[in-house]
C-alpha cells in the first residue's frame, strides 16, 4: 500500500470493514486454526492435502486481518458531504446512454460496481469528483468515450 495514499471511507464502509474483521478475529480464525490442528493430527503432513489447504486458507485470513488493521487505522472517515458538487459518500444520478443511473461515490476499499459503488479513483470517479448538475463528463471505457451528465446529487 502507498504509504502516501489516502484510505477513504463512507461511514457506512468503515462500519461494513469493522464488521469483517471481528468476524475474521472471532469466528473465522479460530475455525481455521481447528481445522489446521485437526489435518495435523492425521498423520503424515507430506501428503495430507487437507493440512495444506487448511494452512493456506489460515494464512489467508491472517493476510486479510493484517490489511484490516492497516486499513482501519489509517482510514480518513467521510461523514458528510456538499450536495452541490460530486463527493465521496454522495450519491449521483446520471444520465448516461440515453438513461438515468444512480451512482455512490465510495472509497476505493468499499467500491462495488455490481451495486453501482463506483471508487473516486476509478476513471468515472476521478472525473465526477468536483461536478455539479448540468456538467458532464467524458471517460474513456473498452468500449469507447462514454459521456456522463450530471443531474443531480443527493
Amino acid at each position: 500500500m502507498d504509504s502516501d495514499q489516502k484510505i477513504v471511507l463512507t461511514k457506512d464502509g468503515l462500519k461494513h470493514l469493522k464488521e469483517e474483521y471481528q468476524e475474521l478475529i472471532e469466528k473465522k480464525r479460530p475455525e481455521a486454526v481447528e481445522r489446521l490442528s485437526n489435518a495435523r493430527s492425521e498423520g503424515d503432513l507430506t501428503e495430507n492435502s487437507e493440512y495444506t489447504a487448511a494452512k493456506q486458507d489460515l494464512a489467508f485470513i491472517d493476510g486479510r486481518i493484517t490489511e484490516l488493521k492497516i486499513i482501519l487505522s489509517e482510514a480518513k472517515v467521510i461523514a458528510t458531504h456538499s450536495k452541490k458538487k460530486v463527493d465521496v459518500g454522495c450519491k449521483v444520478t446520471l444520465y448516461v446512454n440515453g438513461k438515468r443511473e444512480i451512482f455512490t461515490i465510495v472509497g476505493e476499499w468499499e467500491a462495488d460496481p455490481m451495486q453501482k459503488k463506483i471508487s473516486h479513483s476509478s476513471p468515472l470517479g476521478k472525473a465526477l469528483i468536483g461536478k455539479k448538475p448540468g456538467e458532464q463528463v467524458e471517460v474513456d471505457a473498452p468500449v469507447g468515450k462514454i459521456l456522463y451528465k450530471v443531474l443531480q446529487i443527493h
